[in-house]
């Protein structure tokens, strides 16, 4: 089978498009033609060397976090050939092989069917990033959110921004705000109805933020973000609000005013899949799909590169930071 399998950490050309051995379903498992596969940041952290699972042991390893496809054999009761599903698993591309790939022998637990009206490339962007997931989790667990509330998540192209304002609204929240770093990407959020982004080339998040709450700021922060926005982002929280740590697209390294967190008792939580239990995921991600067959929320797809041209999707995605998930097509 053709696979993205990364032989050494580096650069995007580490992501290598190779011939391999099929896998066969055991016990448990389910065997999946692979059709969509979605990129997800932590991807490019894994395979640059930048994660704390990149050690010379975990190597070699094929990459991806999650995808569609199609039952092709099963060794579950809970699957039959024929089946299309969303396909994930415990540490997939990081410390397990994962799904870029045209075969995946996957433990049952991690597929859920995909619902007949979403098609392949849309459910791979459902999962791609995992901002969907984020969000809610962000919302339902860490925060008892109530609807009225207000909710910021800066950067509307990405993962958590786009798909974190779209969980606030549907869980009714009062604002629900991003932010874009220039004015042909605000523009393009506002026609895809995204009514509340912060142009940041035109102005400040604080300022931003203070304008649309009336000098009030916001309940809840979901950053994806971080950097040099974390300070701002600290300074727009209503006193009582939660901070949620959940990327680092704009930079690990961050500077923040101390009296921003202790004036207004803030809440600072750093989010990681890792820390939720199987069943509070899995039943997260049942909800999340109920909304996703009702069309409630809408995933925003910004190319697809076939499976071999993995290092320019990659880049593209980084480099790029395009208004949307980044997929690939296995066997296109």
């Amino acid at each position: 089978m053709k696979a993205i399998q990364y032989r050494a950490y580096g650069g995007y050309a580490e992501n290598s498009f190779v011939d391999l051995p099929a896998p066969a379903a055991n016990d448990g498992q389910v065997l999946v033609r692979m059709h969509t596969v979605g990129i997800n940041p932590l991807d490019n952290t894994f395979r640059s060397g930048h994660h704390y699972a990149a050690t010379p042991e975990n190597l070699p390893r094929i990459g991806g976090q999650m995808g569609a496809g199609v039952v092709v054999d099963t060794k579950s009761p809970n699957f039959k050939v024929g089946d299309r599903v969303f396909v994930t698993g415990p540490g997939f591309g990081v410390i397990a092989d994962g799904t870029w790939r045209e075969l995946v022998a996957a433990p049952a637990a991690g597929l859920m069917p995909i619902p007949s009206q979403v098609d392949d490339d849309h459910a791979a962007a459902f999962l791609a990033g995992a901002g969907y997931l984020t969000g809610y989790l962000v919302l339902t667990e860490f925060v008892a959110f109530k609807p009225g509330q207000s909710v910021l998540a800066p950067g509307i192209g990405g993962a958590v921004g786009m798909e974190s304002v779209q969980i606030a609204r549907q869980l009714g929240a009062s604002l629900a705000i991003s932010t874009a770093s220039t004015s042909a990407k605000t523009e393009k959020a506002h026609a895809a109805g995204y009514e509340h982004v912060i142009d940041l080339s035109r102005e400040t998040l604080r300022d931003g933020v203070m304008r649309l709450t009336g000098g009030k700021g916001v309940d809840v922060i979901i950053d994806g973000v971080g950097g040099k926005l974390t300070g701002e982002a600290l300074g727009c929280l209503l006193p009582g609000g939660t901070y949620a740590v959940v990327g680092y697209a704009g930079g690990r390294e961050a500077s923040v005013n101390l009296t921003d967190i202790i004036w207004k008792a803030a809440k600072v939580r750093g989010f990681t899949l890792r820390a939720f239990a199987p069943e509070t995921l899995a039943a997260a991600q049942k909800t999340l799909i109920g909304y996703l067959s009702e069309g409630a929320i809408q995933p925003t797809i910004a190319k697809v590169f076939p499976l071999s041209a993995a290092a320019d999707a990659v880049r593209y995605l980084i480099e790029d930071r395009p208004f949307g998930r980044v997929l690939m097509r296995v066997g296109a």
